[in-house]
């Protein structure tokens, strides 16, 4: 399989990449500057893209089997301004329409899933502040999803409320629209085994035109 990655050198796309070739596909990494970023491994070649423009997205993803977008809602360690998540859905809807890509799987948050039926993660007391804004274009990117993407084989993937480095067990739960925690009320998931759902889910899909989330 051809994978056209966009965020490929951030925390999550660092790890699907090193998913993805493990299990023998081919990754395309996108990113915005490739000269002044590195690859996250030899075999992975990077190539110049915004995932904002539909231009830019019909450009890089033509040829391609699936496109995962895994860009990161925060401003980067060289300066370059946060990207908005609802301007990058409303792209890569235009944009692989266009390239006649139909498989795209899209990385997002946890401050859309539910606690309760129809209370969100983000509208809770003591949700922090810091996280706030881009929890919130999170919601909106996957509302754009649900409303916008017709003909489009997409799926988004909502992580636990705990995303961190860790270890590969290849377990993980699925969840569609609650959140979901361990027996000791941890919501949890490590960026490797957050990759083997990408990936499990690339390959096998389950969920198709629509979200789920994982931990453990």
């Amino acid at each position: 399989m051809k994978i056209v990655l966009f965020g490929a050198t951030g925390n999550v796309g660092q790890r699907i990449t090193a998913e993805a070739l493990r299990r023998g596909h081919d990754v395309v990494g996108v990113v915005r500057d490739p000269a002044a970023a590195q690859s996250p491994d030899p075999r992975v070649r990077l190539v110049r893209g915004d995932a904002t423009s539909a231009d830019s997205v019909a450009e890089v993803a033509r040829g391609a089997d699936a496109v995962v977008s895994a860009i990161s809602p925060r401003p980067n360690a060289r300066g370059l301004p946060a990207p908005s998540l609802v301007t990058n859905a409303r792209a890569l809807v235009a944009g692989l329409r266009r390239a006649g890509v139909s498989r795209v799987l899209y990385v997002g948050g946890a401050g859309s899933l539910e606690v309760a039926p129809g209370q969100a993660l983000l509208d809770q007391p003591g949700f922090p502040e810091a996280y706030r804004a881009e929890a919130v274009e999170g919601r909106d990117a996957l509302t754009v999803w649900r409303q916008e993407a017709e003909g489009l084989d997409w799926t988004f993937l909502s992580p636990a409320i705990e995303i961190a480095p860790g270890e590969r067990t290849g377990k993980y739960r699925t969840t569609d629209d609650q959140v979901l925690a361990d027996a000791n009320g941890r919501s949890f998931i490590s960026f490797e085994d957050y990759a083997v759902a990408v990936l499990d889910e690339l390959e096998t899909p389950r969920h198709r035109a629509r979200r789920f989330g994982v931990a453990y």
